[in-house]
């Protein structure tokens, strides 16, 4: 018996593995998201039930282990280099001058390579499976993120087999994210009430310092590789290592070029600076390097640089053009954007007669007025922004622009928090935001509706069928036109209908969540639902009833009576309730915030469903406190997985102690 279980989860991972190499290497799946998601599970119940079968590079490793409290220090084996910098083609020429002057007669060959705008980091493997990964850190010692690493799907656990091929080897590459998972989590962390980031680098960076790697594990890092050493193998040229990496299952860059001269490199450097916006990822320059590694060792280091390789950075792309007039762009989340249109002017390839404003104070902090000369910039991102005013061109008849208090699209009353730049139409049925709703409501985190994806949404809103969420439990009456539309069939179609029925059955507290107010998490839906257990006494909630809860704060209540005030809003959660979707918490009974009183709870492990912060949240909205440490005075000890010393001392003084689903039943009344 044990051998087939263990015979199993080896095929099983082996299956997953492959189909991570064909998605995320090869980009051409074989097989269904829900095919793959099933094979997953299969595999984390085996190894539930049979932990000593569960290898060290299970594609289950990429869901996120425990908790770091810090990260220990990894001394690279050979120093990660920083690149020198070269702007102009003056530069880059005298770079081949130098490798031209240390080679002499030699005959060299340069490979350029795309400078993806990520983090760098360094990946150990030992006998083919992955066991380290590291930051740049000073390029002498960096940060041990392996387990943050792990859950990078573009990152092999396991090298695929190639013949003469080494097994034990460093690899090097960049972190990174493309601008549309970028903009995709952007959107929901906002949606959620959550701080959202500035640009991919820097919400990579953040992501990959982050010492929970469950939280790493949603976030969309990619991976590419750039680099190889081993001493398995006598390596030869940077341009056969990057096929090597490829062939054992590293996501390389397709756009490399090898070079015979630097004006090749040139050319390849003009020709990128100009297609760079093509990229689905952002790119600041190109990198040149020597491609002969014999060479590479000849040329030599200088400083922290090396010889043998340059960075060709891109120019900073700025114009002079006028700005017409100020357009509100509201987006798929309700935030209002202010948008330039100019007098169309060429910018780094192409014409720009659009760029953002970002926000009423950034007007007001750059002194920007209707028909003035501004500076437009064009970065990575598709819109360029306006980064100036040329103040000494300023005309007699330029206008400061006012903010108006309606949004353009629906014309419902716009809002604006206090401590917050960005104004809001907060109308489920905005025509802008319809598509990011439905996409919410219908999400895992929310009301789960399988089969309900981004394309299907589109496809649905474009023909009409949907114009807000409450629309989904009305889909069953046109049927006959979805079964009309191509790629639906009566199997597909049905499959949706029950899916979305399933969905009316989600407790309460999801689909509080998946209205999409601003700043209600999965957490403080929950904790609302605690408090208010229908509908009705939510609707019916003041900003006074709302803080009197603790976990929830001034911010939080506006918003919520913000968005029920709001007669659009109200319709649809009428039109929910009627379609049979759940709006009371039947499993509650009403209840005081004073339920725990007195009760001493320690917290330990990892919890699945919540955060730390969560939970003591929770416990201290019922009247209970939360310690750090256990003593005969514990009252409650909650154990999550991974849990440590905690969880033997509370044994040992015979403490109560609640595994995750017996908590949840408590805060559920049901304990």
């Amino acid at each position: 018996m044990s051998s087939s279980i263990q015979k199993e989860i080896e095929t099983l991972s082996r299956k997953i593995l492959d189909h991570d190499y064909r998605y995320y290497i090869l980009a051409q799946p074989i097989i269904s998201d829900e095919e793959y998601d099933g094979l997953m599970r299969r595999l984390q119940e085996l190894e539930r039930q049979y932990p000593a079968f569960a290898a060290s590079d299970s594609p289950t490793q990429r869901v996120g282990g425990k908790i770091t409290k810090e990260f220990s220090t990894v001394t690279h084996a050979v120093p990660m280099l920083s690149l020198s910098n070269t702007y102009n083609e003056g530069e880059v020429r005298d770079f081949d001058r130098r490798v031209q002057e240390i080679l002499k007669n030699e005959t060299y060959r340069y490979i350029c390579e795309l400078k993806f705008d990520g983090i760098a980091i360094s990946l150990r493997y030992e006998d083919n499976i992955f066991v380290q990964g590291a930051t740049r850190g000073d390029g002498s010692q960096g940060d041990d993120i392996t387990q943050n690493l792990k859950t990078i799907r573009s990152i092999p656990l396991r090298l695929r087999s190639v013949r003469n091929g080494p097994h034990t080897l460093e690899v090097r590459g960049e972190a990174f994210m493309k601008r549309v998972d970028f903009q995709r989590m952007n959107g929901e962390r906002q949606l959620a009430g959550e701080k959202t980031f500035v640009n991919p680098r820097n919400s990579a960076a953040g992501t990959l310092k982050l010492q929970d790697p469950k939280l790493v594990a949603q976030r969309p890092l990619n991976f590419v590789s750039y680099f190889l050493r081993t001493d398995d193998i006598e390596l030869v040229s940077q341009y056969e290592n990057l096929q090597l990496l490829h062939n054992l299952g590293f996501p390389t860059s397709g756009h490399t070029k090898l070079c015979q001269s630097i004006d090749e490199v040139i050319e390849y450097w003009k020709e990128w600076e100009r297609r760079r916006d093509e990229l689905p990822f952002d790119i600041d320059g190109i990198v040149v390097k020597v491609n002969s590694l014999q060479q590479q060792e000849q040329l030599g280091a200088v400083a922290k640089s090396p010889r043998w390789a340059v960075a060709f950075k891109f120019a900073s792309r700025q114009a002079e053009t006028q700005l017409k007039a100020i357009r509100l762009q509201v987006g798929r989340l309700g935030t209002i954007t202010p948008v330039a249109e100019l007098e169309p002017v060429f910018l780094g390839g192409s014409t720009v007669s659009r760029a953002t404003l970002h926000n009423e104070e950034y007007i007001r902090e750059l002194d920007i007025r209707l028909n003035d000369i501004v500076i437009v910039e064009k970065g990575g991102d598709v819109i360029p922004k306006v980064s100036g005013v040329k103040i000494e061109k300023r005309l007699m008849d330029a206008k400061t622009f006012k903010f108006p208090n309606q949004c353009p699209e629906c014309h419902s009353k716009i809002f604006r928090s206090e401590g917050e730049a960005n104004y809001y139409c907060e109308n489920s049925e905005c025509p802008a935001q319809v598509k990011g709703r439905i996409e919410h409501f219908a999400s895992r985190g929310a009301m789960d509706i399988e089969g309900l994806g981004e394309a299907i949404v589109d496809q649905f809103v474009h023909l009409g069928l949907l114009k807000n969420c409450a629309d989904l439990y009305d889909l069953h009456t046109r049927q006959e036109i979805i079964l009309s539309l191509d790629r639906w069939g009566k199997k597909s179609t049905q499959n949706l209908f029950n899916a979305i029925e399933g969905s009316k059955a989600r407790p309460f507290s999801r689909v509080i969540y998946a209205l999409g107010i601003r700043h209600i998490g999965a957490s403080i839906a929950q904790l609302l639902v605690d408090n208010f257990i229908t509908i009705e006494q939510l609707i019916g909630a003041t900003e006074t009833d709302l803080q009197s809860i603790q976990g929830i704060g001034p911010q939080i209540a506006e918003s919520v009576v913000r968005f029920f005030t709001n007669e659009h809003n109200r319709r649809i959660v009428k039109r929910l309730k009627m379609a049979g979707v759940q709006m009371l918490e039947k499993k509650k009974r009403a209840r005081t915030s004073q339920q725990l009183s007195n009760k001493s709870f320690v917290l330990t492990g990892t919890l699945a469903t919540m955060t730390r912060e969560e939970a003591k949240q929770r416990i201290e909205s019922l009247g209970g406190k939360v310690v750090s440490s256990i003593s005969k005075k514990t009252d409650i000890v909650v154990v999550g997985t991974d849990a440590g010393s905690k969880l033997e001392k509370a044994k040992t003084l015979g403490i109560l102690l609640l595994d995750e689903q017996k908590f949840l039943n408590m805060l559920q009344n049901e304990f």
